[in-house]
């Protein structure tokens, strides 16, 4: 069966676990995932991402180019140390995104029914969309819960290349491959480490927290580049 968005991968000790939201079977409701997520079955081709523009994000949200790279990350490193539940939820970040307008836009691709549906998802995609909104960035960071959708919306307003830059998105596929169809899962550059590594700041790794990593260039597919303030 396709790995979705409620799947936990528990990966070995010390490697990042990741959201991937394929497709989701009708009527099956998988190991820490609400009863309420049996809804239809997502699309195997997930709409294509919105446009910085649209939907439009309300003045709370920032505009482009208006956020600092280093309020962004300061508001990341606030969060280090942030753990999810025994079910792999409970986290701001999961209340934000269900509470939030684009958990209704996402939900048909994600499985449908309720926003509870995020409720125990892996969460590495909404907590570098929370980080977006608290540092008043959001029409420049994005949100998603689904991590290749993310990095297509980057993609697709040309914001995206393979240079580490603080503050981008670095959106990694464990197995090195170059297609944001394997995205597994997504941080926060910090710095590049000038010896083939990266530090990222990154939600739901480790044992489900919100943790600095070095990681290997080797399993970037790319960055995402928001606009910020100069």
């Amino acid at each position: 069966m396709a790995k979705n968005i409620l799947q936990h991968a528990h990966l070995p000790a010390n490697a990042a676990r990741f959201a991937v939201g394929l497709t989701v079977a009708a009527g099956v409701a998988f190991a820490g995932s609400p009863a309420m997520a049996t809804g239809p079955q997502a699309q195997t081709n997930p709409s294509q991402p919105l446009a910085v523009a649209a939907p439009a994000a309300p003045a709370s949200a920032g505009n482009t180019g208006q956020v600092s790279m280093q309020s962004v990350l300061q508001v990341a490193e606030s969060q280090i140390g942030v753990k999810e539940n025994a079910a792999g939820g409970g986290t701001p970040y999961h209340s934000w995104y269900m509470s939030s307008p684009r958990a209704m836009e996402t939900l048909a691709r994600d499985g449908g029914g309720s926003p509870k549906l995020y409720a125990n998802a892996p969460w590495c995609a909404m907590f570098v969309s929370w980080v977006g909104e608290k540092a008043g960035a959001r029409a420049s960071i994005g949100w998603d819960a689904y991590t290749v959708t993310y990095a297509d919306w980057f993609k697709a307003n040309k914001r995206w290349g393979d240079v580490a830059k603080p503050g981008a998105v670095v959106f990694y596929d464990w197995n090195g491959g170059k297609s944001t169809s394997g995205v597994d899962h997504v941080g926060l550059v910090k710095k590049d480490n000038g010896d083939g590594t990266i530090t990222a700041i990154e939600g739901n790794t480790g044992n489900g927290k919100v943790e600095e990593r070095v990681r290997p260039k080797a399993h970037v597919t790319g960055y995402g580049y928001p606009e910020y303030k100069a």
